[in-house]
């Protein structure tokens, strides 16, 4: 039961990924909206620019770490498969 649960929380496809980073570039832009109020000047610009600028760092590892994933889960399908014909006799794990 708690697999289930916890697969919940695994972003599997870029669809995914980049809704979480549309939500996390909402919260960016509404943070530093309240730093842009509470520092006004080049403070303020600077902080907007640090939580909008995390964003981008933070999609690209996203999406970075999903095609990893992908060529990762591609390799181990490969090499079972790889398995199975060598030794037809053998079912796949």
């Amino acid at each position: 039961m708690l697999r289930k649960v916890g697969r919940l929380f695994v972003i599997k496809t870029h669809w995914e990924a980049y809704m979480i980073i549309y939500a996390l570039a909402l919260g960016a832009v509404e943070r530093g909206s309240v730093y842009l109020g509470r520092f006004p000047g080049f403070g303020g610009k600077l902080l907007f620019l640090a939580c909008t600028g995390a964003v981008f760092m933070a999609g690209g590892k996203i999406l970075d770490c999903i095609k990893y994933e992908k060529a990762e889960r591609l390799a181990r399908s490969h090499a079972a498969a790889a398995v199975v014909s060598a030794h037809p006799d053998r079912e796949a794990a």
